[in-house]
């Protein structure tokens, strides 16, 4: 039989492995955009708050950041639980807590490519936004965002495939992902190559498929875009 009747358990793994990561890269996108915005503000304040969040995230291991958030985050949870009238003690969501550690990790990633590439649109764009009378946010949405996610995507799809790979770590914190499921695999059966050699073909399967959607979606961001050739 097919790895032992394990490949249903794999496939289910999987499907939360792929849940964590669209999740995450949701949040990622969304904090990515408010740090690199941040950046690129007039404000010393939003700068060096962004400058804190991506120095920090960057400088520390995402298992150490998982666990912090996870036993941190469970044990603030439950300190102020009772302030606020309840009594009952109270579980973290483990998917909740990967989903929320790998998109705030992701996020510091994901604003340095979007802010390099709001740096590549000519402010002349912006410029002629405004002389035509629109306001700063229907430029940002209309024609800042529209071309700069053209510059973003190979970063973001670095990132994503990164990310990907990174949802193996929610195993710890005891979430039944990919991972967790090749592991329970493997000691039932004693064969762990055979089951880690699956799990790896699974992930290859991810990212190739991401790969080939990017790779659609730069081709069409491109069209009516002409490149200089030195």
């Amino acid at each position: 039989m097919l790895l032992h009747g394990f490949l249903p358990s794999l496939l289910e793994g999987a499907s939360v492995t792929l849940g964590v990561a669209l999740s995450s890269l949701a949040v990622a996108i969304v904090l990515g955009l408010a740090g690199a915005l941040a950046k690129l503000s007039r404000s010393r304040v939003a700068q060096g708050l962004a400058t804190v969040y991506t120095t920090l995230i960057r400088g520390v291991p995402d298992l150490v950041l998982m666990l912090l958030v996870f036993y941190g985050g469970q044990v603030a949870i439950n300190t102020l639980a009772p302030m606020l009238g309840h009594e009952d003690y109270i579980d973290i969501n483990p998917f909740v807590a990967g989903v929320l550690t790998i998109g705030f990790i992701f996020g510091a990633y994901l604003t340095e490519s979007f802010r390099g590439a709001f740096l590549a649109v000519p402010p002349g764009q912006r410029e002629a936004g405004l002389a035509f009378g629109m306001s700063p946010r229907q430029v940002l949405w209309r024609i800042t965002l529209p071309q700069m996610l053209r510059h973003a995507l190979p970063g973001l799809s670095n990132n994503w495939l990164v990310l990907v790979k990174s949802t193996a770590i929610v195993s710890v914190i005891g979430l039944s992902d990919l991972m967790t499921r090749g592991q329970q695999a493997a000691g039932n059966t004693r064969e762990p190559f055979s089951f880690y050699l699956a799990v790896a073909l699974i992930y290859l399967v991810f990212t190739s498929v991401s790969e080939l959607g990017f790779a659609w979606a730069q081709k069409r961001l491109a069209i009516g875009v002409k490149e200089g050739r030195l």
